[in-house]
């Protein structure tokens, strides 16, 4: 399976669609993103011990790649969640077997309010999604209440700031998103009331222009 990269940066159009992607640009974008992100998922993946007992949520689930990862790897029920409905449903298209299996539910909802009930989970994960959390220290607050004790919770980004980068600016005032740095994501999480953090950051190459971009995968533990 093959896709041509699109070079974002000359199509705001598209780009615009990353935060809530609607309509056939939208579409398009989350494909786009289904295969041009597998490497680093593959990469902040192997950062975590998903055992087959293992209940998972995504988070900004997307086109449910990710949720189906997660069904190969446990035996327990996958969830997935994203306030876009438009990737709801490409994740549910995706996934329709299991969900008929009654192994996973993909749901419309947003990060800020959860109706998950509290201590639900031992995985919860955030591939590419926290820049457009509304709220982002309230918002880890919730991912933290619905998971169990011990929990982990992985975020997972292609982008740190980067200063007088020009394109990442204007990445960041199209989408009005927030890229944050190795320490703000730590603070955050320690405030939100996670008790270890550890981040591992990879040099490597941004998925859609094929620039330079440093990944950072965060391990939190409840």
């Amino acid at each position: 399976m093959t896709s041509k990269k699109t070079k974002i940066i000359e199509n705001p159009e598209l780009l615009v669609n990353a935060g809530n992607p609607k309509g056939k640009l939208g579409e398009e974008l989350i494909n786009d993103m289904n295969i041009n992100h597998e490497n680093l998922a593959l990469w902040g993946v192997s950062h975590l011990n998903v055992s087959k007992n293992s209940i998972v949520l995504d988070i900004g689930c997307g086109g449910g790649v990710n949720v189906k990862r997660f069904l190969e790897i446990t035996d327990s029920k996958v969830y997935g969640i994203d306030y876009s409905s438009l990737s709801v449903k490409k994740s549910i298209e995706l996934n329709k077997k299991e969900i008929e299996n009654k192994r996973c539910e993909i749901r419309l909802e947003s990060v800020s309010e959860m109706s998950f009930d509290s201590a639900t989970f031992d995985i919860i994960t955030a591939f590419e999604t926290v820049y457009f959390w509304p709220d982002f220290e309230n918002d880890l607050k919730e991912v933290n209440r619905i998971l169990k004790e011990d929990g982990i919770f992985l975020i997972c980004n292609e982008a740190l700031p980067r200063k007088n980068d020009a394109r990442q600016k204007e990445f960041v005032d199209l989408l009005n998103c927030s890229i944050y740095s190795e320490q703000e994501l730590i603070n955050h999480l320690n405030n939100s009331g996670f008790s270890e953090v550890k981040t591992f950051i990879k040099e490597s190459k941004d998925s859609f222009t094929n620039e330079d971009a440093d990944w950072i995968c965060v391990i939190a533990q409840k």
